[in-house]
């Protein structure tokens, strides 16, 4: 068993000395992330206790505090070997003040209201549910974070690189004496992934160090950054185009955009740059940039190869909705694999906030009357219909203003059909398509425009579109076929459940179902001649993909007028993904993605 390396104590003036050097160091990052004498920096700094919650009988009590770097995150934990735990707040999503999360509402008090905070992490990090001290407490948590988070986001590339590479020298400085080593030095280089071989990383250490102490400190190490990160394209760009005296002037920076951006601008445009990111006031006053001024400009999104207005939605918004590719999500409730993963309302807050605009419910009857949502014939564990459908309105439109289709997989009995039919409608409101756009029968999809902040269902309907519009009102509760992937799919243990010819549908449940009519897939001439544009098949992945090899024109032709949706096999259950190119080359509008990675094409 390996030794643990143990650190020599410091004396008492020495620890004096080097938590004033750890002041100085956050002193340092807070001015860089533009948050220098920052109350609620400094509040952070401290740290303090919060109650880390997981369930009614799991609170514990665990100090949190921000490390000097500005942008790690230390909590104590009770684990043998890992007393200390950290995260960085760039992996921090979103923050949320209230009893907002499953956790929080299910194992709090609604008195602790005011004192409750969640922190939601990118990718698939379980987020954290904390209770502070005092309602204060908690405001000052959120805003200080929140303050990190945005700061962090709006850094120019060059202050990102700057911030990160200083505290990359902090990391690799491992007897913490603000001095490093030519050991040390090497470590950091691994660590930023720059590859030198040691005669030039010596040659570069006994260049900085003017001393000639065998270490590097302060501006030593200042001048070790500066020679690590020169851009010798830079020099020789700027040195092209600066015709006045080293400088550009704004001519010069005009026939430097026009000639090297290729970017069809005006005068007016340089000398905008120039009051943008000039930082010498002299040179700003006279119109010209100095080298350091262009070095911040080629830095920021102006500078890059990206066209900044296509950064927004630039596209015609107005053709049908099939004519779109719509980014989805398969199995969306669940946030880890799918056969034993847990089921969470985070898990649709996540896809929503990263513009996925079809997600998937399957819906089951709940022991307590209440209809929840899980993978069936799994040991996934479930959520409420009720708070998915809550959770889906207050995110679905932060994001994106275009349409949200919730695609159901309906497994319900009646009476909990109707309780799902009466949760949409009474949360989404009149968000909710339920009558045709048009005053007469469509004969083709609503764009995306038209249909801007609403709710499409999908899922079965007891009759056609065009009995909206004859008065020709349908059963209250009729059979129809089941269809649909947990049906038509027992591979390798999807869903394996038995096939059932017909399932009971409710009256209020198939009215709320107008342009994503979902149907059995029985081929494209069968298509052709029955399918209306608003029925909709969903395919497998074998089948799909075998469809794309044999039959690609028809594929492509079908879906000219319809919708199609594909899902992965249910052998997927890591959560992988297909290669979704074969469908997009077939025109197949919703290439599902599993639940915890959504595909990321937006409508």
């Amino acid at each position: 068993m390996p030794c643990l390396h143990k650190f020599q104590m410091r004396t008492k003036s020495e620890e004096l000395l080097f938590q004033e050097q750890l002041k100085q160091v956050a002193m340092e990052n807070g001015r860089r992330l533009g948050l220098e004498g920052d109350g609620d920096l400094k509040f952070l700094l401290t740290g303090g206790t919060l109650v880390k919650v997981r369930s009614t009988s799991w609170q514990k009590s665990r100090y949190y505090k921000l490390q000097e770097d500005c942008k790690t995150m230390w909590h104590e934990s009770r684990r043998t070997f890992k007393p200390k735990q950290t995260f960085t707040v760039e992996d921090i999503e979103s923050l949320r003040h209230g009893r907002l999360s499953e956790g929080l509402q299910k194992y709090t008090h609604p008195s602790a209201e005011d004192r409750c905070f969640s922190i939601l992490f990118k990718d698939h990090h379980k987020h954290l549910d904390l209770m502070a001290a005092s309602a204060e407490d908690a405001r000052r948590w959120v805003s200080g974070l929140e303050k990190l988070v945005s700061n962090m986001r709006s850094l120019s590339r060059q202050t990102k690189s700057e911030h990160w590479i200083f505290n990359c020298m902090r990391k690799a400085d491992k007897n913490e004496d603000n001095k490093m080593t030519l050991k040390e030095l090497k470590h950091f280089l691994r660590q930023i992934n720059v590859e030198v071989d040691d005669a030039y990383a010596e040659e570069l250490f006994k260049k900085c160090d003017k001393s000639k102490s065998g270490s590097l400190e302060g501006p030593e190490i200042k001048h070790y950054y500066d020679l690590l990160t020169h851009r010798e394209e830079i020099d020789v760009m700027f040195k092209k185009y600066a015709n006045s005296e080293g400088h550009m002037s704004a001519r010069d920076l005009l026939t430097f955009l026009l000639t090297e951006q290729r970017e069809q601008v005006g005068l007016g445009h340089a000398v905008t740059l120039i009051n943008k990111y000039e930082m010498d006031e002299t040179a700003k006053q006279t119109q010209h940039m100095t080298k350091d001024g262009f070095l911040m400009y080629m830095h920021h999104e102006d500078g890059a190869v990206l066209n900044p207005a296509h950064s927004a939605v630039h596209q015609d918004m107005g053709q049908p909705l099939n004519h779109y590719y719509i980014s989805s999500s398969h199995n969306t409730y669940l946030t880890a694999d799918q056969l034993k993963g847990p089921s969470s309302t985070e898990a649709y807050i996540r896809a929503l906030m990263k513009g996925c605009r079809c997600v998937e419910l399957d819906c089951w009857d709940g022991s307590s009357g209440e209809p929840v949502i899980y993978h069936g014939y799994t040991l996934t564990s479930k959520v409420l219909f009720r708070d998915v459908i809550k959770a889906i309105k207050d995110y679905a439109f932060k994001t994106s203003e275009y349409p949200v289709i919730l695609s159901l997989e309906n497994h319900c009995t009646v009476p909990q059909q109707k309780l799902m039919a009466h949760h949409m409608a009474s949360i989404l409101g009149e968000a909710l398509v339920t009558t045709p756009v048009s005053s007469t029968m469509p004969t083709r999809f609503p764009s995306p425009e038209e249909l801007k902040g609403k709710f499409l269902i999908k899922g079965k309907r007891l009759n056609k579109l065009n009995a909206v519009f004859s008065n020709n009102n349908s059963a209250e509760v009729d059979s129809v076929s089941e269809e649909d992937e947990a049906g038509d799919s027992k591979e390798n243990g999807d869903k394996a459940k038995p096939k059932k010819a017909k399932i009971q549908l409710a009256k209020e449940l198939s009215d709320m179902v107008l342009y994503c009519r979902s149907v059995h897939f029985g081929g494209f001439e069968h298509a052709k001649d029955s399918q209306a544009f608003y029925e909709m098949s969903s395919l497998k992945e074998s089948k799909a993909f075998s469809l794309a090899d044999t039959s690609g024109p028809a594929f492509l032709h079908h879906n000219m007028d319809k919708l199609t949706r594909i899902y992965p096999a249910g052998s997927r259950t890591d959560s992988s993904n297909y290669n979704p190119v074969p469908m997009w080359n077939t025109g197949c509008q919703i290439g599902t993605a599993t639940s915890t990675r959504p595909a990321q094409l937006v409508c």
